[in-house]
């Protein structure tokens, strides 16, 4: 350990959809976030600076408005990792959504490569608060005074420790972004499935199929509590245009979790991952405490 002053810098991305957190807790303070792009109907703009996820609900509501994501581009990565270094610390971490549903892990990885071995590039396989822990273990370990090596293995042991779940009413926007398979996709929409889906390392995945809203809710809480297994854990619940379907979802998971629940977290996805899940998405991110 180096002191309390962090050598090692850490970097996300916007579709960590990170709650607001002091610079005391997790070293919510210590990262730095770097926004993906969003073009809505022809105009370009970044998430959470130009576009938010009302603007892109109401485009896919609109059906006629062409919505697509795009990665950062390795140079923008290159000016984050230089200035960082040049401020004085000594390495980075850089932590993304997982390489099956972006570029994101492509772009970092292509600019990590012009600083020797002084930034090392992590793929959560996940997205939202599924990359928004690890992101936060890695800030917790830097802030200790990690090294490079120990700050990269928090986020690693993170990532193993997290699972990701959600539902959508429909499977057409992950289809359209090319996000799961059109074979999976015709099947939902031609057995009305409701499906219960999870990332994993292979991308996005069908987890379990439902007959009906109500039904998969209910399975989605009944699976995270599952995957909570007898330890703590934080959770955080994701939702986009769905705010009652949250609260419920977390007031549900509160009292099944009780007094092994240590943290929660409420927020609604952005306009990158709303593109590609559509309105009425509601997700479970589970934790759980090392």
């Amino acid at each position: 350990m180096t002191g309390p002053h962090p050598a090692v810098a850490v970097v996300t991305d916007s579709t960590a959809y990170l709650p607001p957190l002091p610079a005391t807790v997790a070293g919510g303070g210590r990262l730095t976030v770097v926004p993906l792009a969003v073009v809505v109907n022809g105009v370009p703009g970044l998430e959470t600076v130009d576009v938010d996820s009302a603007t892109v609900a109401e485009a896919l509501n609109a059906r006629r408005v062409a919505v697509t994501t795009s990665r950062p581009s390795p140079e923008a990565f290159s000016q984050v990792y230089r200035e960082l270094l040049d401020s004085g610390a000594d390495g980075v971490l850089s932590v993304h959504l997982s390489a099956r549903l972006s570029g994101t892990y492509d772009a970092a990885v292509l600019a990590a490569g012009e600083f020797d071995d002084r930034v090392e590039v992590i793929d959560t396989q996940s997205t939202g608060m599924g990359l928004g822990f690890p992101a936060l273990a890695a800030a917790e370990a830097a802030a200790a005074g990690g090294s490079l090596d120990e700050v990269r293995q928090a986020a690693v042991d993170a990532v193993a420790r997290t699972t990701t779940l959600f539902y959508v009413d429909t499977l057409e926007f992950l289809r359209r972004g090319e996000r799961i398979g059109a074979a999976a996709a015709l099947l939902g929409t031609a057995l009305s499935v409701k499906p219960i889906l999870h990332t994993t390392d292979q991308g996005v995945v069908v987890r379990e199929k439902v007959r009906t809203a109500s039904r998969a809710l209910a399975r989605l809480v009944d699976i995270a509590v599952e995957s909570a297994g007898d330890g703590d854990v934080d959770i955080a619940v994701h939702h986009l245009t769905a705010p009652d379907r949250a609260d419920a979802l977390l007031t549900t998971l509160k009292e099944r979790l009780g007094e092994r629940l240590r943290a929660a977290y409420l927020t609604e996805v952005g306009a990158v991952v709303g593109a590609h899940v559509g309105p009425g998405m509601v997700a479970v991110v589970v934790h759980r405490v090392a």
